[in-house]
């Protein structure tokens, strides 16, 4: 029989040290993550190309502190290579979702960033999106506009979420109902519940939306096809097209001509698509609405949000 180096070494007044195994006990608490883990190697096999996943639940938004949990993603990935990463979110931080697809897009370089959306990346995720060289959707995938949303106090000191182009939509509404007859006492009331301050600062907010935007797809989506980013981003922040923030995006909007997304569609039932959608309904059911899993073949990390 076989042994190994030390056995075959060992002198005859030697003891032979077994290899410590993981005890019973902590395999089976942590089976549910080696369970995920291992369909994510069954994935890279079949893509032959790695993959890291982000998947918070929906009090969890995107935020700077995701950056801990981006580089731990990143930190075997081999630079210049192709890369899938699995993206699940319902928006948040723009600032900080620009910073995260620019790790893994400087990671990946000149190769190919595919993003996975299982089931929803919603606006700042849907910016992400757009970094991307392609985005792999099916039927149950949507992405959203990108109006960003800004999180205020009230006077009573409830958190409010106010949707900036729905804010502004109204003020110019009411401004122009004003400008056409002086009197209409309606629109003198409304508009004196918008403030100026907060108009210009949704003014700015929404500019630096649609530049990160079109920013995002000339250095992804659009790097090779030559797409109209301004068109694109134009379409994507339209709310007169998306009439409320959490509206779906398809994968048929998305290659809209309008819009013009690279996206590789997946039939339900492809192989392929039934292993994403199996990995992420495990990872989906590993956490709760306020926490977020950063995991790949080597990582898998689990942090509450902010306020848990």
């Amino acid at each position: 029989m076989a042994n190994d180096g030390a056995v075959e070494n060992a002198g005859p007044d030697e003891a032979v040290v077994p290899e410590p195994t993981k005890t019973p006990f902590f395999q089976a608490i942590h089976a549910l993550r080696y369970q995920r883990q291992a369909t994510i190697k069954r994935i890279e096999e079949l893509t032959g190309q790695p993959l890291i996943c982000y998947v918070a639940g929906i009090n969890a938004p995107i935020d700077r502190d995701d950056t801990v949990g981006f580089v731990d993603l990143l930190h075997n990935v081999e630079p210049d290579v192709d890369l899938d990463l699995l993206l699940h979110t319902g928006g948040g931080d723009i600032d900080a979702a620009e910073k995260l697809i620019s790790m893994v897009r400087n990671k990946v370089g000149n190769s190919r960033l595919r993003v996975v959306v299982p089931d929803f990346a919603k606006s700042a995720g849907t910016l992400m999106v757009l970094g991307a060289d392609a985005v792999v959707m099916s039927d149950a995938s949507e992405l959203g506009p990108i109006d960003p949303q800004i999180i205020r106090s009230d006077e009573k000191g409830n958190r409010l979420r106010l949707p900036v182009q729905s804010y502004l939509d109204a003020y110019e509404e009411h401004a122009e109902t004003l400008k056409k007859d002086p009197g209409n006492v309606a629109a003198q009331i409304m508009l004196g519940k918008l403030d100026p301050e907060t108009v210009k600062l949704f003014e700015a907010v929404r500019m630096r939306a649609k530049r990160f935007a079109e920013e995002q797809l000339k250095q992804g989506m659009f790097r090779n096809n030559g797409g109209n980013w301004s068109m694109a981003a134009s379409e994507l922040i339209d709310t007169k097209r998306w009439q409320s923030h959490a509206q779906m995006i398809s994968w048929k909007d998305a290659k809209d001509p309008k819009i013009g997304l690279t996206v590789e569609y997946m039939d339900p039932t492809a192989s392929e698509w039934q292993l994403f959608w199996e990995l992420y309904c495990l990872q989906r059911l590993a956490i709760m609405d306020n926490q977020k899993l950063y995991e790949s073949n080597y990582v898998s990390i689990s942090i509450d949000g902010p306020g848990s």
